[in-house]
């Protein structure tokens, strides 16, 4: 399929900043002593990551005034209940960031850190099921799809967070969560990779044969039906080459999940920020190229009747 730019920045940014806030509250639900003003700007900086990734989700609506819609089908629809948690957990983040402003000492010092936990992981699990409820797509109807977003999501914030703390000069950060950052960057990759190869061994239910009725061996298509495109062809099929697909699967390997270990690999048991500083800023284009072969990986049923354009 044809994957959207702003999804990609949205899912990318969105997830990060969730990863970020979870680090942050189990930080302070554990204990650990962080200056004020450090966790002040670590919220902050989730905040603009959570804004721009809801500003970026605008960018591929067609009526953007008709979005506040998407919030009435919440009984049913994975993506009206995302539109509703993600303004919540907005509004959370910048509760949290206010208390401290202000100041506010018991019980938002405690409950906010608990919510906040609660809303990442509700987020995570909302915006996996928009993709992994679609039966139709096999790429994405799997239990993988939930724990592919959640790790990954969790692995960036746990590098952002650290590369913060070591910038900021919180030690004690660094040496706490150093560890789970890398754990869950292999989890993720590890994660990652069982869906790969799940995905790479499906057999589709749905072939020429079935979609048409004609029973015959050798059917091809030889024409997709019309003179122009539209709709069905411009966004169902990414239009890269196998070569290209597959310099992308190993590109989002090394630069999300490879590459990042050896530099938490390297800051855990050296001294400085700049391993941490690097990690983050090596994962960032991967985390990207991950989400957009996530897309592009994914056939959709409709594309059996274009063949000819894949």
């Amino acid at each position: 399929m044809h994957p959207a730019f702003s999804i990609l920045f949205f899912t990318t940014l969105a997830g990060a900043a969730q990863g970020l806030v979870f680090a942050l509250a189990l930080a302070v639900l554990f204990g650990l002593e962080l200056a004020p003003g450090f966790l002040a700007l670590a919220l902050g900086v989730a905040e603009v990551l959570l804004v721009a990734g809801l500003a970026a989700s605008f960018m591929h609506l067609g009526r953007k005034t008709r979005a506040w819609r998407a919030v009435l089908m919440w009984r049913t629809s994975w993506m009206s209940r995302e539109v509703i948690v993600l303004p919540a957990f907005i509004a959370l983040v910048a509760l949290w960031w206010l208390s401290l402003r202000l100041g506010v000492g018991a019980p938002w010092s405690w409950l906010l850190p608990v919510l906040a936990l609660c809303g990442a992981v509700l987020l995570w699990y909302c915006t996996a099921m928009i993709y992994a409820c679609l039966r139709f797509i096999e790429e994405w109807a799997h239990p993988l799809t939930i724990l592919n977003f959640t790790l990954i999501g969790l692995s960036s914030g746990l590098v952002l967070a650290c590369a913060m703390a070591a910038l900021a000069g919180e030690a004690r950060l660094v040496h706490a969560f150093g560890p789970y950052a890398l754990v869950a960057t292999l989890a993720a990759w590890a994660a990652r990779g069982t869906a790969l190869r799940r995905n790479a061994g499906i057999r589709h239910k749905s072939t020429l044969q079935s979609a048409t009725g004609i029973r015959t061996q050798k059917l091809v298509q030889k024409s997709m039906g019309m003179s122009a495109g539209s709709f069905n062809t411009r966004e169902f099929f990414h239009g890269a080459s196998l070569a290209a697909l597959g310099n992308m699967k190993l590109g989002f390997q090394l630069l999300a999940f490879v590459l990042p270990a050896l530099l938490l690999a390297w800051g855990i048991v050296g001294t400085g920020a700049l391993p941490w500083l690097l990690a983050a800023l090596v994962q960032a284009p991967g985390l990207l190229a991950e989400r957009w072969f996530f897309f592009a990986q994914a056939r959709h049923p409709q594309n059996l009747y274009y063949q000819v354009v894949s």
